[in-house]
């Protein structure tokens, strides 16, 4: 079974898109799913330098029409037959489920987008569900809570994914926390139109992680971690933040 995965691996075509925040803030992030998807036998991977934004933060903010302007350069700049890997559910699900809504009324770009999103995923899902690969031969030590961010939990429907590959991690402990599936309180843009509102979502989730007795907390989508990471920095919280591929990525 592993060598029919890593033929399947090696046959598959890939492009990465690397989101706003993870390319201005955490490009480790996507150094990592790069050398997950190599180790996995994935070797031909590109990186589309023109690529911008998925448009989802004017989407979120009530402005279609720029939203609108912004998605149609992505449609543009992936319109191949490679499958799009990216390490944010939240991105992936406004381009695969947002994106309907928002070119409702224009037939061409309607139809590139639902050509778009059949071969659009978040990391970890492809990885299961495209390679059918769950270990991916890392090791970590550790106890790790798993935070579900919303997009990828409730539009993309990722829960499993992560799960099975962090069980799949030498010597990582996998802990289920008290309201893992709760929103961190980040949201985009949300979070500077109600900050009160999310810093107490916040300090409800930090408190859960806490709680759990994990050294270290992990998600799909660096927004969340992001917002988790700050907080728990600013009260000198010991507990490690990571985006999944870079547990993934470790080796040793």
């Amino acid at each position: 079974m592993v060598k029919e995965n890593r033929q399947i691996a090696s046959n598959t075509n890939v492009s990465l898109f690397i989101t706003c925040i993870v390319d201005s803030f955490f490009p480790r992030v996507g150094e990592s799913m790069v050398k997950v998807l190599r180790r996995a036998g994935v070797q031909n991977i590109t990186f589309p330098e023109n690529q911008t934004c998925c448009g989802q933060p004017a989407f979120n903010s009530g402005y279609p029409d720029e939203a609108r302007e912004v998605a149609i350069k992505f449609l543009e700049d992936f319109d191949d037959d490679r499958y799009i890997v990216s390490p944010s559910g939240s991105c992936v699900s406004m381009v695969s489920v947002f994106y309907k809504q928002l070119f409702e009324n224009d037939e061409q770009y309607l139809r590139l987008s639902e050509k778009i999103s059949g071969k659009i995923y978040e990391f970890s899902d492809f990885l299961i569900n495209v390679l059918g690969i769950s270990n991916v031969g890392a090791k970590y030590s550790g106890k790790v809570a798993y935070h579900d961010s919303c997009h990828a939990l409730r539009e993309l429907g990722i829960s499993n994914q992560p799960r099975e590959l962090l069980r799949n991690v030498s010597g990582l402990k996998l802990i289920e926390m008290d309201m893992h599936d709760a929103c961190c309180g980040f949201g985009g843009t949300f979070s500077v139109k109600l900050p009160n509102v999310s810093t107490a979502m916040l300090q409800e989730k930090v408190q859960c992680i806490i709680d759990s007795g994990a050294d270290t907390v992990v998600s799909t989508d660096m927004g969340c971690l992001m917002n988790i990471e700050g907080y728990m920095s600013r009260k000198s919280i010991p507990i490690k933040v990571h985006h999944i591929s870079e547990i993934l990525s470790i080796t040793d």
